[in-house]
Order: C-alpha cells, then structure tokens, then sequence
C-alpha cells in the first residue's frame, strides 16, 4: 500500500460513522468517542465535535470526511486537542462550522493556518450561543488548571473546560485538567448531566475524576485521555468504591445516548 493511502475498510468505516451521526436524531445528547479526549456532541440536528485529534494512527475518522460540524472546540493549543491540519479539512468541508478556542490561542491556530475568520475566541466565563432551525445551544467556558490556572491579564486562561448545554441537559468537557479548590463550586451551578474527565497521568487520578462527579451531582461520569491499561482500574474503582455514580467507558467509535432519567 503506498504512502498516505488508507485501507478500503477505514474509508467504508468513515462513511458509515458520518452517515450515522447524521441519521441520529434523539431526544438527549448522543455522542461518540473519538478516541484520546476527542468527542462528538450532538443534540437532534445539531453536531459539535470536541477536541477532534484525527490525525493520529487508530482515530475513526479524517478531518477531509466531515462535513456535518456545526462547531469545532478546541479546550487548548496543544496538538492533541486543536490538531491544526483535522480542523482546518473539517472546516473545509463543514462551510459554516467555525472554531470556538481560548483567546490565547488564536494566534497560534491562525499560524497554523486556520483564519481568523473562522474562530470564535473564548474565555472563562464567557457564553457563546449557537443557533439552528429553532434549536439552541449553549456553550459556556470555565478555567482548566494544567497543572496551574496560568491566567495572564491578555491571553485569560489558556486551558478551557467546555459545558455544552441542550435544554435541560449539560455536557461538561474538562479538557487537560487537575482539580482545583473552586472547581466543584464553578460547575455545579449547571446541573452536569455528563462529565467528560481526563484521568491518569498530568490530569485527574481516578479517585479525583469520581470525587469531581460526586461532588458536582453529575449523572454520569465518562473517563476519556487514559491509557487503555488504566480502564480496568477506572472500573474496578468505581464498582468497588462508588457503586451509585452511573459511568460509562467507551470504545474509540462507539455512540451511545444519553438515558432521559
């Protein structure tokens, strides 16, 4: 097989997941996995897709076969969570999508090639609203510390957590983060119905992710940017020590709907 080409079945793999999120329509969030602390968000006719790192071996999709984003989210300017080359052919393909980043970063995005024009730059505390055929979107961004809550009066915080909120309910992406003393008290004005948490390595232990969900009186706790050695103490963690929080591990591709209860 010659340099750059990718096998047939990956391609059929691609069209299928593509065709699938656009014949999803639920009543809650649906999302899929995307593999490291990559998602897809999508609430009737409406997809967001959250740090897309698709250029990497083992990711479902390329950036060139998106067509259907209506918002890209990128929570910092490291590689793994704004892949320069995956937005900039998923906003080619996706006219009217633009990508929603911390301020600080926008420069090195444009660098990179993605235009201004293109961005729509954030902060903590901040709100940016998103609407389509009568439906509506809220996208509010609060600080991520990696390790530290490296704020500076211009750039704001250059690491960002995403709550992505669909009527009543509420998707919280945490990006790269550890926790940090108002953390808990930032989020839990929201009512999370989905924490989206890094676990392992430079983020949140195991026992830090499930405390976060208690705490926060999220519903459900999703672990994401963990090593596949990690998974099973994710899960023994939680049925041995935290039996009544409702969690669910993904597979890299897989879709799965948010329950109404």
């Amino acid at each position: 097989m010659g340099s750059g080409t990718r096998p047939a079945t990956e391609g059929r793999i691609e069209v299928n997941l593509i065709e699938d999120i656009d014949q999803t329509l639920t009543a809650t969030p649906t999302l899929w996995w995307l593999g490291r602390a990559g998602f897809i968000v999508r609430f009737a006719n409406i997809t967001f897709y959250v740090d897309p790192f698709l250029s990497h071996p083992g990711a479902p999709l390329e950036g060139s076969a998106i067509h259907n984003a209506d918002m890209i989210l990128a929570t910092h300017a490291h590689p793994g969570h704004l892949d320069a080359s995956s937005i900039i052919a998923m906003l080619e393909g996706s006219k009217t999508a633009k990508l929603i980043l911390p301020k600080s970063a926008a420069d090195q995005a444009h660098t990179a090639g993605i235009p201004y024009a293109r961005m729509t730059t954030t902060d903590a505390d901040l709100r940016v609203e998103y609407f389509k055929d009568n439906l509506y979107a809220r996208i509010y961004a609060v600080p991520s510390a990696h390790p530290h809550l490296d704020r500076t009066p211009i750039g704001g915080y250059p690491y960002l957590g995403y709550l992505i909120r669909f009527g009543r309910w509420t998707i919280y992406h945490a990006g790269d983060c550890v926790r940090y003393d108002t953390l808990a008290e930032r989020l839990r004005p929201y009512n999370v119905s989905v924490a989206l948490l890094p676990v392992g390595g430079e983020n949140f232990s195991v026992s830090e992710a499930a405390q976060l969900a208690e705490d926060i009186g999220a519903k459900w706790l999703v672990p994401m940017h963990y090593e596949s050695s990690q998974e099973n103490d994710f899960v023994n963690h939680m049925l041995g020590q935290r039996p009544h929080q409702q969690f669910k591990v993904f597979q890299v591709g897989e879709k799965w709907t948010v329950p109404e209860d």
